[in-house]
């Protein structure tokens, strides 16, 4: 199984899991990322950029991968998902860097993949 599809059923087995045990507390605040990231006054594709970006900035692997993912799913250009990341290693510092790193090896794995 590739990695990319180990981090989506690690991902979906976790929600699964959350769901089972949360609040309703908890279920509207995963709406409410939902909605966040639907079309708006900005179009979702920026929306993932922004994500991306953050997530690259707060160092959180698995938010890098998932942002990174639904950018490419909505058609976010590579080279528009490159200068996203680039402000973020501007932002973050170099401390990014190994966020960086895995998600452009993430890219090209998934370009490789098809």
């Amino acid at each position: 199984m590739r990695h990319h599809d180990l981090f989506h059923e690690r991902r979906q087995r976790g929600n699964e899991a959350v769901f089972r045990h949360g609040d309703l507390t908890l279920k509207r605040f995963f709406a409410l990322d939902q909605d966040a990231y639907s079309d708006g006054a900005l179009p979702a594709q920026t929306k993932e950029l922004l994500g991306l970006t953050a997530s690259l900035v707060l160092r959180c692997d698995d938010c890098v991968a998932y942002h990174l993912d639904r950018a490419r799913r909505l058609g976010v250009p590579a080279e528009q998902i490159m200068e996203a990341m680039t402000v973020a290693l501007v932002v973050g510092g170099s401390i990014v860097i190994p966020h960086l790193r895995a998600a452009v090896i993430r890219m090209e794995e998934e370009e490789s993949d098809g």
